[in-house]
């Protein structure tokens, strides 16, 4: 019997294919549940991955449980629904919750969670899923000192930095922090890149003045494929997720009564791109769509 605890992870789609390859490969006792928001796990299977039909069954067999959905509402789901992970869940087992997520429900989770006889901890990512599969993503963790070190060597598995935001709650709200500004510079960026290609502003003169000056960065070398030849592939983060991103961050400067001007107007043009049909599409796309008038 392997001496490390056995992992179950909800959520192998676009991060959490990456994040459970990356955990198997650590040599790790895997276990996913089976749905169909899941990216082709034969991989998994193949290297003796069991897949498990409810949360409350995976739960029974995991001594830490990895969520890697989408936001608040899924997280709630796959947790307390009448056959979700609290219904299995083993004193003492580690949930750690890769999700982005609002904070209020974050530290009320936690405390349903302790309350239960287990331990949380938000562990927010961020990066690709290119650094999902090569274990380079970034994680963003809120919880106790002891915590963090008995996860860390799981959460090095697959990750390259992990910076401790602070107690529980402290990493969701430090992702969305960060996603405000990634997201509000993106379309900021789709903005004034759809005014040029109205203008006849050569696309290579708009990247290469951008880059050299204070336009320059990650968000610009993600948008730029698209800006030069159409190619969205570096930055695939929808805008359905941006604009849940901006919603949660809006919903927390409101609980802080923190100044939030600047995010709604790009929550607007995240909201707007949706209301048209375009939430599957990919973030640099908001160029092409804003281009159109």
């Amino acid at each position: 019997m392997s001496a490390k605890p056995h992992v179950g992870i909800i959520g192998v789609g676009l991060m959490g294919h990456g994040i459970a390859a990356n955990i198997q490969k650590h040599g790790y006792d895997l276990t996913f549940l089976d749905h169909p928001g899941n990216q082709p796990v034969a991989d998994l299977l193949a290297k003796g991955a069991t897949a498990r039909a409810t949360g409350a069954d995976l739960a029974a067999h995991s001594d830490i449980v990895v969520l890697c959905v989408t936001g608040t509402p899924q997280v709630e789901d796959a947790l307390f629904r009448a056959d979700g992970v609290l219904a299995g869940l083993k004193p003492g087992t580690i949930v750690i919750d890769c999700s982005t997520a609002i904070p209020d429900s974050t530290r009320i989770v936690a405390a349903r969670i302790a309350k239960a006889g287990g331990r949380y901890l938000d562990a927010a990512m961020t990066r690709t899923p290119k650094e999902a599969a090569s274990g380079r993503l970034n994680l963003i963790v809120g919880a106790p000192d002891a915590l963090l070190a008995e996860a860390l060597p799981l959460l090095k598995c697959f990750a390259e930095n992990i910076a401790h935001a602070g107690p529980v709650g402290a990493g969701h709200q430090m992702k969305l922090l960060h996603n405000f500004v990634a997201l509000g510079f993106a379309a900021v960026l789709a903005e004034a890149a759809a005014a040029a290609r109205r203008a006849g502003v050569p696309a290579p003169l708009f990247v290469d003045v951008l880059g050299k000056g204070g336009g320059g960065g990650v968000i610009l070398e993600r948008m730029k494929g698209f800006m030069l030849a159409d190619d969205s592939s570096a930055f695939t983060f929808t805008i359905s997720n941006a604009l849940k991103d901006l919603t949660y961050y809006t919903a927390m400067t409101q609980s802080l009564d923190a100044s939030s001007g600047i995010a709604q107007a790009a929550r607007a043009v995240y909201a707007a791109a949706v209301d048209q049909g375009h939430e599957a599409q990919a973030i640099p796309e908001l160029i092409g769509i804003l281009s159109k008038g």
